[in-house]
C-alpha cells in the first residue's frame, strides 16, 4: 500500500541493523567496496568497479567536491571546559555551533580555543534549538588554518573511535573529489571513488562534473518527531556555477542521464532545477527535505551508501526507488553481509 507523505511515520523507515554490519574502517582499496544494484527487476550484487558497465556514453556523473574540515574544538571559559562542533558560517560572519556543556556559556563570554594560541571566540547568541553563535577573532584563510591546527574531525558517532579520530581518518574521510573546504561531514558516496575508477569512467565515455554542498551538522542529528512531515532539515550551503549548470544541461539535451554521487549532490541538483528540468546556477542555502511522493526533476540514477534506520537519507532513497523496494533491498544487504554507513558499501539506485 502506498502511503501519503502526511501518513508516514518514523516506523515506516525502520529496519533491523545488527551492530556488526556497521563499518568502522573503509574498504581498502576504496574501489574494492561492494555495490548493490537496486533495480526494477530485482537486485544484483556487484562491486563499485562495475559502475562503468552500468552507465552509457554521454551520461554525466555529478559529485560533491566539498572538503571536510576539523569541526570539533575544545574550548575553555575560565576553568570550565566546553566542547564545540562547528556547523557553518552565518550571513553575519558568526559561526553556528553546537556546544556540549552549553549551560556553562553565556552570551558575551569569550572562549579560548585549545591548540590554537591566537584563536578566541565570543558567544554572540544562543538559540532555542541549543546552538550558539560564535564570533571568532580571525577570519578567512587564517581562521581555517587555526581550525586545522586546533580541531579534530567530527566523525559520525556510530564509527567507533574511543580515543578520537586516527591519523588514517584524515585521509580516509576525504573523497577523491574534495576541493572546497567547508563540510562538517564527508559526502560518503564519494569515498568509494579512486583515480583508477575515474579513469575507467572516462574510458567508458561518461562525463564528470562537480557541485558543492557543504554537509552540515544536521546529518548527525536524529529525526525527533514521529510524523516525518513535521521534521525540519538543517540548512546547508551549496553552489552550482553557471558553467557547471550548462555542462549538465548540455548532457541532458544530448540524451545523457544525470548520475548523482551521493544524496548531497542529489539534494543540491534538485534544489537548483526548475520544473522544466533545467539546472540553474545556485549559490546559497538549501533545506530541501525529500520524502516519498517527491517528483525528481534533475537526477536519473543515484550512487549512495546504506543509511541509518529512521534517517532522512533513507527517506530520500525511498522517495527515489520506492520505500518497500528499499526496505527489501536493505534486508537482503544485511543478510548478505554488506557493510553499512559512512565507511560501508555502496548502492546504485534505479528510479522507482
Amino acid at each position: 500500500m502506498t502511503l501519503a507523505p502526511s501518513d508516514l511515520t518514523l516506523a515506516d523507515f525502520d529496519y533491523n541493523l545488527p551492530p556488526d554490519r556497521i563499518a568502522h574502517e573503509p574498504a581498502r582499496p576504496r574501489d574494492s567496496a561492494r555495490m548493490l544494484h537496486i533495480r526494477d527487476d530485482g537486485l544484483a550484487d556487484l562491486s563499485i568497479r562495475d559502475l562503468p558497465s552500468l552507465l552509457r556514453p554521454g551520461d554525466i556523473l555529478v559529485a560533491n567536491d566539498t572538503r571536510v574540515f576539523p569541526a570539533q574544538l575544545q574550548a575553555r571559559r575560565g576553568e570550565s571546559r566546553v566542547g564545540l562542533t562547528l556547523d557553518r558560517p552565518r550571513a553575519d560572519g558568526a559561526w553556528k555551533a553546537l556546544a556540549r556543556n552549553s549551560r556553562r556559556v553565556r552570551v558575551g563570554d569569550t572562549l579560548t580555543i585549545d591548540g590554537a594560541d591566537t584563536l578566541t571566540a565570543k558567544v554572540a547568541d544562543k538559540a532555542e534549538d541549543g546552538s550558539i553563535g560564535l564570533a571568532f577573532n580571525l577570519e578567512g584563510e587564517a581562521l581555517m588554518q587555526a581550525f586545522g591546527q586546533a580541531g579534530a574531525l567530527a566523525l559520525p558517532p556510530y564509527i567507533h573511535r574511543p580515543d578520537g579520530p586516527t591519523p588514517a581518518d584524515a585521509t580516509d574521510y576525504q573523497t577523491v573529489f574534495a576541493q572546497r573546504q567547508g563540510a562538517v561531514a564527508a559526502p560518503t558516496a564519494g569515498l568509494h571513488f579512486t583515480p583508477t575508477l575515474l579513469a575507467a569512467l572516462d574510458a567508458a565515455g561518461v562525463q564528470r562534473s562537480t557541485v558543492t554542498l557543504h554537509v552540515g551538522i544536521g546529518t548527525f542529528l536524529p529525526v525527533r518527531v514521529n510524523r516525518v512531515t513535521d521534521h525540519r532539515m538543517h540548512p546547508e550551503r551549496g553552489e552550482i556555477t553557471a558553467a557547471t549548470a550548462e555542462t549538465i544541461n548540455a548532457a541532458k539535451r544530448n540524451g545523457g542521464r544525470v548520475i548523482a554521487v551521493g544524496t548531497t549532490s542529489l539534494r543540491l541538483l534538485e534544489s537548483a532545477t526548475d520544473d522544466n528540468g533545467t539546472v540553474r546556477p545556485f549559490s546559497g542555502e538549501t533545506s530541501l527535505f525529500i520524502l516519498p511522493g517527491y517528483r525528481f526533476k534533475a537526477v536519473d540514477r543515484l550512487v549512495t551508501n546504506f543509511h541509518l534506520p529512521k534517517s532522512t537519507l533513507l527517506m530520500l532513497t525511498s522517495a527515489f526507488s520506492g520505500r518497500e523496494r528499499m526496505l527489501s533491498a536493505y534486508a537482503h544487504a544485511v543478510a548478505a553481509g554488506y557493510r553499512f554507513h559512512s565507511y560501508g558499501d555502496a548502492c546504485f539506485l534505479d528510479p522507482g
